[in-house]
C-alpha cells in the first residue's frame, strides 16, 4: 500500500541522525523539567529520534520566551505510545508530521498536499485534539543530484528527469527499488527510467552521490548532507512522495490562545533548508540541541 509506506518513512529517515550523536547526547537535558509538570503547565513531548527532540526544544523555549511555563517530556517512544499520552492530557504538545499522523489516523487516506493532508487530519482527529499551522518545513523522501548535475542537466523537478534518466544511476535503499513511491512510482508518476539503480544503505548514499557513483539518490530532505554538500532535492509536483510537514498536534485543553500564537509563529519560520542546518549542527558539529533550539529563536525574532 502506498499511503501506509509514507507514514513508515519519517520514522526511518532519522535513524541515521541518530547514529550521529555518538555516545554522549547533545539532544537531551539542557535543565528543563522532564517531569509532566503541574497544573496549568505546558507540556512538549518527542518521539525517540533525534529532530523529533529539537523541535520540542524549540516549541518549548518559544512558549517559555512567552512567559508561559512549561514542561517537557523527551524521548518518549513510537507514536502507539504517545498519541495516548497527548489524547489523555499528559503532554500539551507534540512535534508531527501531518502525513504520518493522517495516516496513522487512516492508512488509506488521499492526500496529495498540505491544505489536503491537514483538512483530512483535522476531521480524523478525536474531539480534544487538534492540529495547529503547518511548517513549510518537511522531512521526506526526494530524489536528490548534484548542483552540477542540476545546472549541467537543466534539472529542477522530477518532471525533468525523464528527458536524462537514460544516462544516469540512481542510488537509494534497497526497497526503493520496488515500493510504489520508489522506481515504479517515478515510471507511473513522471515517465522517469534510470539506467540503473544500486542499491545502497542510506548512510553511504551522500557520499556516492558527492563522488559520483550515483548521479541522483534517495534522500530525505532534511539529511544535514544535502545543505552540507550544496546538493539540488528535485521538486516532486505530482507529490509522489506525499506530505510530511512539521505540524504541532495538541491537546485543546491545555493550550489557549496565546499559546497557539506563539506555536504558530514558529511554524511560520521553520523551513526544510532551516531544520536540515540544525539538524547538522546537532548531529554532526555535536552541538547541544537546547543551546541550538534558543540560537534559531533568538536569530529568528522569536525569543
Amino acid at each position: 500500500m502506498r499511503r501506509p509506506m509514507r507514514f513508515a518513512i519519517v520514522g526511518l529517515a532519522l535513524l541515521p541522525l541518530l547514529a550521529a550523536c555518538g555516545g554522549s547526547d547533545p539532544y537531551s537535558g539542557d535543565g528543563a523539567d522532564q517531569g509532566s509538570g503541574g497544573s496549568g503547565k505546558i507540556v512538549v513531548g518527542s518521539a525517540d529520534f533525534p529532530e523529533s527532540t529539537l523541535l520540542a526544544h524549540i516549541y518549548a523555549k518559544a512558549l517559555e520566551a512567552k512567559g508561559m511555563e512549561v514542561g517537557t517530556q523527551l524521548n518518549i517512544g513510537s507514536r502507539e505510545v504517545y498519541y495516548d499520552q497527548i489524547a489523555e492530557g499528559n503532554l500539551s504538545v507534540f512535534p508531527e508530521y501531518n502525513g504520518a499522523i493522517l495516516y496513522y489516523l487512516d492508512p488509506d487516506a488521499k492526500a496529495t498536499d498540505t491544505e489536503q493532508t491537514n483538512k483530512a487530519v483535522e476531521e480524523r482527529l478525536p474531539e480534544g485534539l487538534e492540529i495547529l499551522d503547518a511548517a513549510p518545513a518537511e522531512n521526506k523522501d526526494s530524489v536528490s543530484v548534484t548542483r552540477e548535475t542540476a545546472e549541467k542537466k537543466g534539472l529542477t523537478s522530477l518532471n525533468d528527469l525523464k528527458k536524462v534518466a537514460g544516462d544516469m544511476t540512481l542510488g537509494g535503499p534497497p526497497e526503493f527499488e520496488t515500493r510504489p513511491q520508489g522506481v515504479p512510482g517515478l515510471n507511473a508518476t513522471y515517465g522517469v527510467e534510470f539506467k540503473k539503480f544500486r542499491a545502497l544503505d542510506a548512510s553511504l548514499l551522500p557520499q556516492a552521490l558527492k563522488n559520483g557513483d550515483v548521479q541522483a539518490a534517495n534522500l530525505f530532505t532534511t539529511d544535514p548532507a544535502i545543505v552540507k554538500n550544496d546538493f539540488v532535492p528535485l521538486d516532486d509536483p505530482e507529490g509522489l512522495f506525499g506530505t510530511q510537514n512539521v505540524t504541532p498536534l495538541v491537546n485543546s485543553d491545555a493550550v489557549d490562545d496565546k499559546a497557539r500564537a506563539a506555536l504558530n509563529a514558529v511554524s511560520a519560520k521553520l523551513t526544510t533548508e532551516t531544520l536540515s542546518e540544525l539538524n547538522e549542527r546537532v548531529s554532526i558539529d555535536h552541538e547541544n540541541a537546547a543551546d541550538v533550539a534558543a540560537d534559531w529563536l533568538d536569530s529568528a525574532g522569536l525569543a
